[in-house]
């Protein structure tokens, strides 16, 4: 099928970069004289219909953004046969002949799903500060959130030495500790406690053993929001350990804003233009992603479905660092 006409979305959590890609998909797809539909609300704004022809100059002076120009929801009714059937029927009624998915593992799973209903390309690009997508080395805002979360970490241990106290500091990521590991060695943080580590050691009690009672006074210990995150730690503290200081810093929505950095800015304009290259190949149902610097063509059902391994060097080398 030739291509004349695309749709672009944002779904799911904003991440810094989105814009980027935004931007890119846009003037690509017009470079190669296709017109392009920017779909406001994510897959909610598919099914009202809220959706708008874009220029070059739609997307001019939005490289340095954060959050998305297009906007973002859930979508509740998206999860139904319903619901798609009404997103369907928008991508027929405004002549969408693919559609570009900017987002992270639910939303690029409702691409498959709609792929899969229907016969319509769908690229996804992959969108979500946590890098928990398969197949991809990074996910388009990760790079950002990294450098946010060891800003804020920066600024916390001013506190902490001041005042002799651990930091419990939670850190986004949902099943996946790339967030928190890099950012711990970023940072210099004594520890990190992510999903992934959980073996039959005690991660807490091994950081007091190893760390705390040594040398130091005070530390900084960054932990994924997963199973209770930071406060479900820190009261275990003030419950075994009680002769130390605890206090919590939940970074919370400050992880997901801010301008991209340079990284996140080229790699979303890289995975853009590759998503409109892709399309022109007839490729369909791929998520575009990046291996060592080479952009990768990564089926749906491998980005979705497959776990994202962490590099257990990188645990070693915290844990070596820390003394």
């Amino acid at each position: 099928m030739k291509i004349k006409s695309i749709g672009v979305l944002t779904s799911g959590g904003d991440a810094p970069g989105m814009n980027a890609a935004i931007r890119a998909v846009t003037r690509a797809a017009i470079y190669e004289g296709w017109r392009v539909f920017g779909i406001y609300r994510g897959w909610e704004g598919l099914i009202m219909g809220d959706i708008k022809e874009f220029t070059s100059s739609s997307v001019s002076n939005t490289i340095q953004r954060g959050g998305t120009i297009l906007k973002t929801a859930r979508s509740e009714e998206f999860r139904k046969p319903e619901g798609r059937a009404k997103a369907f029927e928008n991508i027929k009624k405004f002549g969408l002949d693919a559609l570009v998915v900017i987002g992270g593992n639910g939303s690029l799973a409702g691409a498959q799903i709609l792929a899969s209903e229907y016969d319509i390309p769908v690229i996804g690009l992959p969108g979500t500060i946590d890098n928990d997508l398969y197949g991809t080395d990074s996910t388009i805002g990760y790079d950002t959130a990294l450098n946010t979360i060891m800003e804020c970490v920066d600024k916390i241990r001013d506190t902490a030495n001041s005042h002799d106290r651990i930091f419990f500091v939670e850190v986004m990521g949902r099943d996946a500790g790339f967030l928190t590991q890099n950012s711990a060695i970023a940072a210099g943080a004594e520890a990190a406690i992510i999903p992934e580590d959980q073996t039959d050691i005690d991660q807490l009690a091994d950081f007091i053993g190893r760390g705390i009672r040594k040398s130091k006074n005070s530390s900084i210990v960054l932990v994924s929001e997963k199973d209770g995150g930071a406060m479900h730690y820190a009261e275990r503290v003030r419950q075994e350990y009680p002769e130390y200081n605890v206090k919590v810093s939940i970074l919370g929505h400050l992880q997901r804003g801010g301008s991209p950095t340079a990284y996140d800015r080229i790699l979303a304009s890289r995975l853009g233009v590759a998503s409109i290259e892709a399309l022109k190949e007839g490729q369909r149902n791929i998520m575009v992603g990046i291996k060592n610097d080479q952009i990768v063509y990564v089926p749906f059902s491998r980005a979705i479905k497959m776990d994202k391994p962490i590099d257990k060097e990188l645990i070693n080398v915290l844990s070596i660092l820390s003394i």
